[in-house]
């Protein structure tokens, strides 16, 4: 995103539209709030719902969100739309805040706006998703700051890096090989792709709607359901009855109950499965 960050005006202030840079100006022109007006502002807001009061809480903290933004940038993505995700953040932040907590709202607050750049991070910084579980998250960022002095990591510093995550050594490894790859396009164009034959598409065929993939799938499923028509017709009629109970019917049979209608006991009836499924297999194979 390059367009404007646009805040909620405040009082006089102009709104800024054009650049990051002026709006950073404009949300370091806001008043910050001392102890008592944020605790006023919050109780009027989570005990009346005053949204007035709710958007100055807000407006205050904007510069905060900016701060915490710059940190990320070295992800190669728009500091604007880091802001933005930081922002949602605030906001949320802003509507579960309790001031009887006797914390202030910038401590609070924090963790929600991380946890939204966080989640902004992940889901744009590669086509491919490098982290999807909590793990891999916490490994995500924790590598990425690592190697800003570290490069890559010792067997040791693997080690530590598990100890402290609660994570096995392989699940840290391969998270660095994840980071270390790059994205490849499927399709590049003749410039992109020099060497030729590389890209994706030249070798990830999808057969799936091939006109001669799709015949030759349904002769061998016809080609295999008459095989087995033919191994069952060569069975006794009670091996045919069991294998129907037992694997053909919405309702799977016991063997127990096979063995009260044919008089004999449920030993009897799993060896005469088992002989049945072996001459069934042998038949279709």
């Amino acid at each position: 995103m390059t367009t404007a960050l646009v805040p909620l005006k405040h009082g006089n202030l102009p709104t800024p539209v054009g650049s990051e840079e002026a709006y950073i100006h404009a949300v370091n022109q806001i008043p910050v709030l001392s102890a008592e007006e944020e605790h006023e502002l919050a109780e009027r807001y989570r005990l009346q719902g005053d949204l007035d009061a709710a958007r100055a809480l807000v407006l205050s903290h904007l510069r905060f969100v900016v701060h915490i933004a710059r940190s990320y940038r070295g992800y190669g993505l728009p500091l604007g739309d880091i802001i933005q995700e930081g922002n949602v953040g605030l906001m949320k932040a802003v509507k579960r805040f309790d001031p009887g907590q006797g914390v202030r709202l910038v401590s609070f607050a924090v963790h929600w706006i991380r946890a939204e750049i966080h989640e902004y991070v992940l889901r744009n910084w590669r086509i491919v998703k490098v982290a999807t579980t909590k793990a891999q998250r916490k490994l995500f960022f924790n590598l990425r700051s690592g190697r800003k002095h570290l490069g890559w990591l010792t067997s040791d510093e693997v080690d530590a890096m598990a100890k402290d995550l609660g994570v096995k050594p392989e699940t840290v490894r391969e998270m660095e090989a994840r980071m270390t790859g790059s994205d490849t396009s499927f399709d590049p164009s003749p410039a992109d792709d020099e060497e030729g034959g590389h890209a994706p598409v030249a070798y990830l065929e999808d057969m799936r709607y091939d006109p001669a993939e799709t015949v030759e799938a349904a002769d061998w499923e016809q080609h295999r359901d008459q095989n087995l028509r033919t191994a069952l017709s060569g069975l006794d009629e009670r091996s045919q009855d069991i294998l129907a109970q037992r694997w053909l019917s919405e309702r799977k049979a016991t063997l127990q109950e096979l063995a009260e209608r044919y008089q004999v006991s449920a030993e009897r009836i799993r060896q005469l499965e088992k002989s049945a499924m072996g001459r069934l297999k042998t038949a279709l194979a």
